[in-house]
């Protein structure tokens, strides 16, 4: 499955809400926080949105910040099935996203998915 142009979480305040408001999930490789969408349409909310940071501090310089995003958006784009839809994803990189072979952190992100899947809770619609 693609990661379409609509499911980057792009604007900050989206991405401080995230932050501020949504739960987190430490799977040592990354940090995963996610925080179920306001209901609207259906359309709005029928893929999950994400954002990816790997910052210079946790992961390193330009190359291995990249690297560490490239790692990650792609185990979204694969395994996003795995997430529910309704909601919107912080993923923050670490060293070890560089450090780990990419089949490990796979099972490293669906273990990620299934503690996320059992904890998010969608909000219900009020019409």
């Amino acid at each position: 499955m693609r990661f379409r142009p609509e499911q980057h979480l792009r604007r900050q305040d989206e991405i401080r809400a995230v932050r501020a408001e949504g739960r987190r999930f430490d799977a040592r490789a990354f940090t995963a926080w996610w925080l179920p969408r306001a209901s609207g349409s259906t359309a709005e909310i029928s893929r999950p949105r994400a954002c990816v940071i790997a910052s210079t501090a946790a992961v390193g310089h330009a190359i291995l910040r990249n690297r560490a995003k490239r790692r990650l958006r792609e185990l979204f784009r694969q395994h996003q099935a795995l997430l529910p839809a309704g909601c919107d994803y912080l993923f923050i990189a670490r060293a070890a996203m560089n450090q780990r072979p990419f089949p490990e952190l796979e099972k490293i992100f669906i273990n990620a998915c299934a503690q996320i899947a059992a904890a998010v809770v969608v909000l219900p619609k009020h019409d």
